[in-house]
């Protein structure tokens, strides 16, 4: 399986911005452009700053302008891709008339952004304590979850909602979508719609509600201990 880094965006240039200014702004987009394939390539753990300065054309003086280390490098990747997943979560969210629109919705859209983003998961996949730990913690990614938390008290407010505590179901839902989106890239057929369905049907009816899956008979006998003695 094949993984299509998701070029970081650059922040928009003022209308007269000068040449200094747009030099600033590229070399840092190199930085974080190579940074991506390097995290792809070696996983974050065994990523150092010589790495990715090695990956980019400039001298490693320049890298230490714009990061004082791979830390701050990667969190500004995942700010970059937060900050282009939220506007989108949050329209579906809004949009949403009823609680199943709310969180087939939430669902959906963020695994398309994964399926469609895969190099920025997949640097963070071969680390992954410490990918834990630097996703969770960047300014953007938390305002994500704040919005989310914010959005779903709007919605009990609304009666789109039962009351139920904001912050677990706010936690639920950020804890299911990052695990089965790392499970999902893991399969040679990556299916976001099919992914969430399935954490939907979880989410409004619980277990019993998840789409059973057919297991061979050797794996049924395995589970159960019963052993096959036809033929004995």
């Amino acid at each position: 399986m094949t993984t299509e880094l998701t070029r970081p965006q650059a922040p928009p240039l003022p209308v007269r911005a000068g040449k200094r200014e747009k030099t600033k702004v590229q070399n840092r987009q190199l930085i974080l452009e190579a940074a991506q394939r390097v995290f792809a390539e070696l996983g974050y753990g065994a990523t150092t700053v010589r790495d990715i300065i090695r990956a980019t054309p400039l001298a490693s003086g320049t890298f230490y302008n714009y990061f004082k280390s791979k830390e701050e490098v990667f969190q500004a990747i995942r700010d970059d891709s937060a900050l282009r997943i939220r506007p989108r979560l949050r329209a579906e969210r809004i949009r949403a008339a009823t609680i199943e629109e709310f969180i087939s919705g939430t669902f959906r859209t963020f695994f398309q952004y994964v399926a469609d983003d895969q190099g920025t998961f997949h640097a963070i996949r071969r680390n992954r304590s410490d990918a834990l730990r630097i996703r969770m913690d960047t300014p953007e990614i938390i305002a994500g979850f704040e919005e989310l938390r914010e959005d779903i008290e709007t919605a009990i407010s609304k009666g789109l909602f039962p009351p139920v505590d904001a912050d677990f179901l706010m936690a639920s839902i950020v804890g299911v979508a990052f695990e089965v989106a790392e499970r999902m890239l893991l399969r040679d057929d990556i299916d976001p719609p099919a992914a969430a369905d399935f954490a939907t049907a979880l989410f409004l009816g619980g277990v019993r509600a998840i789409p059973h899956v057919t297991q061979p008979r050797e794996k049924v006998a395995e589970h159960t201990g019963i052993q096959n003695t036809a033929g004995a």
